[in-house]
């Protein structure tokens, strides 16, 4: 299962009053863990970044002026996201500006089914209190590279906050089903509780471990008649 965390950094706060996307990130979620499959653009723009926005993300105007807009980088993004189900933390703001944007240069707003991990969060722990820094805090997510808030490291923390809110690296030990492409073989369970396999070790195997195990100090492995 494809799905694709969305993180992006803005002028300021209301697209309806004139501010814009200038920075926009991607992360590809596989089983719900993260891939090295990653998006990330600056975007120039006109507008003037507020100062309490520039305090946040550390953005300027000046550094920005040598990207493309969000228009001339839209459609590598839509290729990105695809039909994929996004996850999105506070997606009323973020999906406001993407389809703002959209609707700027003449194209259609997003169809994308989309996560809302701030209402995950509220619902699975019971809190009012939900934004990244707290969730990364309660599951123990280190924060100490997030000076400022960067789309792309935030996209990052997200995957790792939503891996847990849904029950963390446990909830992806199942048997999945692998694919004659992925094994050269006819499609099959990687396990069968049903049977139990026996590894075979040969003479040579055993007598290279017995050699190695007598170099360590009280090795409990010399204790062992195999």
């Amino acid at each position: 299962m494809r799905e694709i965390v969305v993180d992006t950094e803005t002028t300021g706060l209301d697209y309806k009053n004139g501010d814009r996307i200038i920075e926009v990130a991607c992360i590809e979620l596989i089983n719900h863990v993260a891939t090295n499959n990653h998006l990330q653009f600056y975007c120039s723009t006109d507008k003037i970044i507020d100062e309490r926005a520039k305090k946040i993300h550390g953005l300027s105007n000046n550094f920005l002026k040598k990207f493309p807009t969000f228009a001339e980088q839209a459609e590598k993004f839509l290729n990105f996201i695809n039909t994929e189900t996004l996850i999105i933390h506070n997606a009323e703001f973020d999906l406001g500006f993407i389809n703002n944007e959209l609707e700027l240069m003449g194209s259609k707003p997003l169809q994308n089914k989309f996560i809302d991990t701030v209402l995950l969060a509220r619902r699975k722990l019971n809190t009012r209190v939900a934004n990244l820094d707290s969730l990364c805090k309660k599951f123990s997510i280190d924060l100490s590279a997030r000076k400022f808030h960067g789309a792309l490291l935030d996209c990052q923390l997200l995957s790792e906050v939503y891996l847990e809110l849904l029950g963390g690296q446990q909830a992806n030990l199942e048997l999945v089903n692998l694919t004659a492409d992925e094994t050269g073989l006819e499609n099959k369970k990687i396990f069968n509780k049903n049977k139990i396999y026996k590894v075979a070790i040969s003479i040579e195997e055993i007598k290279q471990h017995k050699k190695f195990a007598a170099k360590l100090k009280d090795s409990s492995w010399s204790k062992i008649d195999y």
